[in-house]
């Protein structure tokens, strides 16, 4: 499976503080000015340097992948700019939040969005819940099945993996936890309402801004740790 990291909001809420502009940039998040518009009603981030440090890396125009110690100092310092504003980083606590109402922004991962976008329905309690990847470009994750070197059953993990996917089947997850997954042919085997939400299978124009990051090595990750905490405490 995969999805994309962006942008969930209260539609009221956002509508009210824009004045019915869209949501649709990071200029939302990374505007100090616009940001605290949202700050009354509660902005959640994820706990996750290697998801904000990215985003915050193209937003400036520079490489989201950058190992660059100077560039990622500059993303810690845009981070510290908004942090005023944000009432909490949590990695999934924003789901309840946004489906209560309780908060009104958040940056998270798209299938979390789509869970709080959901829950808020099923509970018709006034919260109307969506979700955006920003028209500069979204981290791009993917969800895996691996099987460990040392495996017993080898031989029946893959025949588990072929079966999972085959596209009827990898449709039926799909369908479930509204996530994309990876087997073109399962596209005629997906809802509809799946296939064609553009949050969950965006566009052509859409998925060339989309990114890929590659793991830190180690003390380039410890500079990365740093800077995280830093962003987090405030100083």
């Amino acid at each position: 499976m995969w999805g994309t990291t962006g942008i969930g909001y209260n539609v009221e809420a956002a509508a009210k503080r824009l004045d019915g502009k869209p949501v649709d940039s990071w200029e939302i998040i990374f505007n100090p000015g616009i940001l605290a518009k949202f700050q009354d009603c509660g902005i959640h981030m994820l706990d996750a340097p290697t998801e904000l440090i990215p985003a915050a890396l193209n937003h400036l125009g520079l490489n989201p992948d950058s190992h660059d110690k100077a560039e990622i100092e500059k993303a810690a310092e845009l981070l510290k700019t908004i942090r005023p504003y944000v009432q909490k980083f949590h990695s999934s606590e924003y789901i309840n939040a946004l489906a209560n109402g309780d908060i009104c922004l958040a940056i998270g991962w798209s299938g979390d969005v789509f869970q709080a976008r959901d829950r808020a329905a099923e509970a018709d309690n006034g919260v109307t819940v969506n979700y955006i990847i920003p028209k500069e470009g979204a981290l791009m994750w993917f969800d895996q099945m691996a099987i460990p070197t040392d495996a017993a059953n080898s031989k029946e993990a893959h025949m588990f993996l072929d079966y999972i996917m085959r596209p009827d089947v990898i449709a039926k997850a799909s369908n479930y936890v509204v996530y994309a997954n990876g087997n073109k042919a399962s596209h005629e085997y997906l809802d509809q309402e799946v296939l064609e939400d553009t949050a969950v299978y965006p566009d052509e124009a859409t998925m060339e801004n989309l990114y890929v990051t590659t793991p830190y090595p180690p003390k380039i990750q410890r500079v990365v740790t740093r800077a995280w905490t830093a962003v987090k405490s405030g100083q």
